[in-house]
Formats: structure tokens, C-alpha cells, sequence
């Protein structure tokens, strides 16, 4: 599962590079779905918010592809937290807790207080200061009509 949101974050990203979405790619990489027996168009449809892409496909794919790391994250955390308190997998039948390392609640407190310090920093940045970290030499105006020139197809 986290692999799959990991390959579909990425691919999130490819086709909206620099705010500019790239038809082209959406285009050919979602019509795989279409391959899916039964689920196939429906999931196309869903997934392009109606019957072609357009505007709704470029906010529903900016949306998934800020929200699946907040959903990577939880999901590794759950990972890591299971690994701790039930360790590994144990085909031979050896004594797992030789390997076991404690969950300590301090660790856990620290890292939450850390957490919650740099989200809140970081708000404070996107809400007050949104242009504090741009690079204005290497903005330009998304344009849904241009592919970029460095996934255009060759042909």
C-alpha cells in the first residue's frame, strides 16, 4: 500500500510540473486505468472529473498529490509503531525479543512537540509570508495548454 501511494504521489507530480498540467501525460498515463476490467472507466471518469481533462482534473490531481504524503506519512508511522510493539515477521520460531527495541513514550513526546513546532512554523510562513521561499527567475504562469518542452513525445 505505501508503495502504491508513493508511485501515485509521483506521478501526481509529473503531470503538474511547475503549476503548468501536462494534458498529454495525463491523458496517456490515466487511459491504463481503462485496462481494469469492469472498474476501468469508472475509475478513469472519476479520476479525470468527468469525460475529458480539463479544469476539475488539474484541482482533483493538486489535491491527491498534497494530500497522499500527509497519507504516507501516517501509514509509515502506523508501520513503524506496529514494528516496535509486535516486531517482525519470525518464520524460524526464534525468541524475537532479543531485537526488540522499546517505543519509549519520551521519544514519542519529543517528536510530537517537533512535529507540532514545525507545522506550526511553517503555517505561519504559507499564511503571512506565501512568496518567502520563491524563486521568481524560475516561475512561470501555469498554462494548461502547453506541455512542457521536456516531456513533450517525439513524434
Amino acid at each position: 500500500m505505501l508503495l502504491i501511494m508513493l508511485m501515485a504521489t509521483s506521478f501526481f507530480g509529473y503531470v503538474l510540473p511547475w503549476g503548468q498540467m501536462s494534458f498529454w501525460a495525463a491523458t496517456v498515463i490515466t487511459n491504463l486505468l481503462t485496462a481494469i476490467p469492469y472498474l476501468g472507466t469508472i475509475l478513469t471518469t472519476w479520476l479525470w472529473g468527468g469525460f475529458s481533462i480539463d479544469n476539475p482534473t488539474l484541482t482533483r490531481f493538486f489535491a491527491l498529490h498534497f494530500i497522499l504524503p500527509f497519507m504516507i506519512i501516517s501509514l509509515s508511522s502506523i508501520h513503524i509503531i506496529l514494528l516496535h510493539s509486535e516486531g517482525s515477521n519470525n518464520p524460524l520460531g526464534t525468541n524475537p525479543d532479543t531485537d526488540k527495541i522499546p517505543f519509549h513514550p519520551y521519544h514519542s513526546y519529543k517528536d510530537a512537540l517537533m512535529i507540532t513546532t514545525m507545522v506550526t512554523f511553517m503555517l505561519i510562513i504559507m499564511s503571512f509570508m506565501p512568496d518567502l521561499f520563491n524563486d521568481p527567475e524560475n516561475f512561470s504562469k501555469a498554462n494548461p495548454l502547453i506541455t512542457p518542452q521536456h516531456i513533450k513525445p517525439e513524434w
